[in-house]
């Protein structure tokens, strides 16, 4: 099983949460490489978006600032709940053994601690699984080595403090190769929050590589791809072309001062104007095209509402161009638009809604009595959840457990 060939990129199979907000207990099983979620206004669609943001930034920036941004537990855990709030999720790496990755957070003395993390995966189709990292509060012990084995040895490594986590820790060494992937895959997520408004900022000048999570550096990120990946580039405004017909092309300049202006092109005028003039509509998307046309593409992507500021038969194309990016990369978008619905399919949604105590619950839109039978006769997924086919989820139907 050695020197195994990685050609899937990595993919999250399964999410399970337990005291996170509205979140009391809430699973999603067999993840697709595009994953949509709907539901009414506070159905806890953001609060699963932000899950992923939590881990992820827990991993970029430490477990504190993760928990003090979202108020502590006093606002992170849920209402009248009990017990640590616990993130655990089934990871796929390539042709390696299924990962589970199982983090439990509480707070003592006003501060968080770690209260269990571990990692577990079962080699070969027989025996039960084995953990092969096992932390409490900053100690634990953990085995080395590209393939771990209930039959190695495993070695105690003590960490500085109870609020650091071991796999962020352990994943920086070598000798801990699955740890480190696991870590790697984590830090690399990008969980966006894109506007408008930032991308229509003045920015230094100077190529990134990678967009920023709000997209206010996306004038740099398109000098990067100029100077690096012209052919990429222009794929990007050839796409841009089509869903908006009047763009002709999006140029970047350096000032005298060392600022870098984003000017955008239109077909039928000479001179280009600058973004902070174009439209919202038109700069999200060539935000969108770049981060999902990115030659070296995050492992996991987060939009939330894609459909802001878009004209509605954007919002097809721009569910295929996700689609086409999960060949590379897996997507988590939260959505409330119908138009963005009907071009998917049913095992990639979830419709969320909340039960009489005020939890979050999900459903597979696939596994909804009728829907199935709907599509093979070319209903679309939007126009049936807007007649009220999916039952749950629709803030004016009765649900017989709760009335929006």
């Amino acid at each position: 099983m050695n020197n195994l060939q990685n050609q899937q990129p990595p993919r999250v199979k399964s999410l399970k949460v337990q005291n996170f907000r509205a979140l009391k207990e809430l699973e999603f099983k067999d993840l697709t490489p595009l994953t949509v979620l709907l539901g009414p206004n506070g159905s806890g669609k953001s609060t699963v978006f932000d899950v992923f943001a939590f881990l992820a930034e827990c991993f970029e920036l430490g477990l504190r600032r993760a928990w003090d941004k979202r108020g502590r537990a006093k606002e992170l855990r849920t209402k009248d709940a009990e017990g640590p709030i616990t993130i655990e999720i089934k990871y796929k790496e390539g042709d390696y053994p299924l990962i589970t990755y199982h983090l439990a957070v509480d707070e003592k003395n006003g501060s968080p601690i770690v209260v269990e993390e571990w990692l577990q995966w079962r080699r070969g189709s027989r025996g039960k699984p084995f953990r092969f990292l096992e932390y409490r509060e900053g100690k634990g012990r953990a085995i080395s080595g590209e393939l771990p084995d209930e039959k190695d040895r495993r070695v105690e490594i003590p960490l500085k403090s109870a609020d650091l986590l071991a796999v962020n820790a352990l994943g920086q060494f070598e000798e801990h190769l699955r740890v480190a992937a696991l870590r790697d895959f984590i830090t690399g997520w990008y969980v966006s929050y894109l506007s408008a408004d930032s991308a229509r900022g003045q920015p230094e000048a100077g190529p990134q590589e990678r967009l920023s999570r709000t997209g206010d550096n996306l004038a740099n990120v398109i000098q990067y791809l100029a100077e690096q990946h012209p052919q990429r580039l222009e794929e990007i405004f050839e796409i841009l072309r089509r869903r908006v017909p009047q763009i002709e092309k999006v140029l970047t300049e350096v000032m005298p001062d060392g600022r870098l202006l984003l000017q955008i092109k239109d077909a039928p005028f000479p001179h280009p104007v600058l973004a902070r003039f174009a439209s919202d509509g038109t700069l999200k998307m060539l935000a969108y095209l770049v981060l999902l046309h990115d030659p070296s593409p995050p492992p996991f992507i987060g939009i939330e509402e894609p459909g802001n500021f878009l004209h509605p038969r954007l919002l097809p194309e721009l569910a295929e161009e996700c689609r086409n990016a999960t060949e590379q990369t897996q997507l988590l978008v939260t959505t409330h638009s119908p138009f963005f619905v009907n071009a998917l399919r049913p095992e990639e949604v979830w419709v969320l809604w909340r039960n009489e105590q005020g939890y979050t619950q999900a459903k597979r839109v696939a596994e909804i009595e009728q829907v199935q039978e709907f599509v093979k006769h070319g209903a679309l997924l939007g126009h049936l959840w807007m007649e009220g086919y999916f039952k749950v989820g629709d803030p004016l139907v009765n649900e017989g457990l709760l009335s929006y």
